[in-house]
């Protein structure tokens, strides 16, 4: 079982992966306001999921490189190993907002559920992608 978050600077997305880790979904959007509310929220999923790792969203700008939002989003990795003693991937989250957001609207949510939601969805896209790559990294080995 994994975690997912997407880092954002007012917002934490948390996603999940099933117990076969074959999918991912969103769990919550999280405030960064208060970090001892945040950790304790994150670490009580980690535990009553049973979570092995933790997935870090790694804002990359479209050319591949990493500008501000990508060091933040390193020293929010830093910070969940140190919080939640569990391992800490990195992984390229590019767009995904954008693609969360596209789709809550193609689902007719209305502007203020989307605030409350799009960061976790978020986290569930980025996540996904993270269990493809490792499906096909597998399928790849055999």
């Amino acid at each position: 079982m994994t975690l997912g978050l997407d880092p954002g600077s007012v917002r934490i997305g948390l996603a999940a992966t099933d117990p076969t880790a074959t999918i991912a979904g969103p769990v919550a959007t999280l405030s960064r306001r208060d970090g001892t509310a945040l950790w304790a929220r994150v670490r009580e999923e980690a535990r009553s999921r049973g979570a092995e790792r933790l997935v870090v969203g790694l804002p990359r700008r479209l050319d591949g490189s990493e500008g501000e939002a990508a060091a933040a989003a390193r020293a929010l990795a830093d910070e969940a190993s140190r919080e939640c003693g569990l391992p800490v991937e990195m992984w390229d989250e590019r767009l995904t907002t954008v693609a969360a957001e596209r789709a809550l609207i193609a689902g007719g949510m209305r502007r203020q559920r989307r605030r409350e939601t799009v960061d976790a969805v978020a986290a569930a896209l980025m996540l996904q992608s993270w269990l493809d790559a490792r499906t096909r990294l597998d399928t790849a080995r055999r």
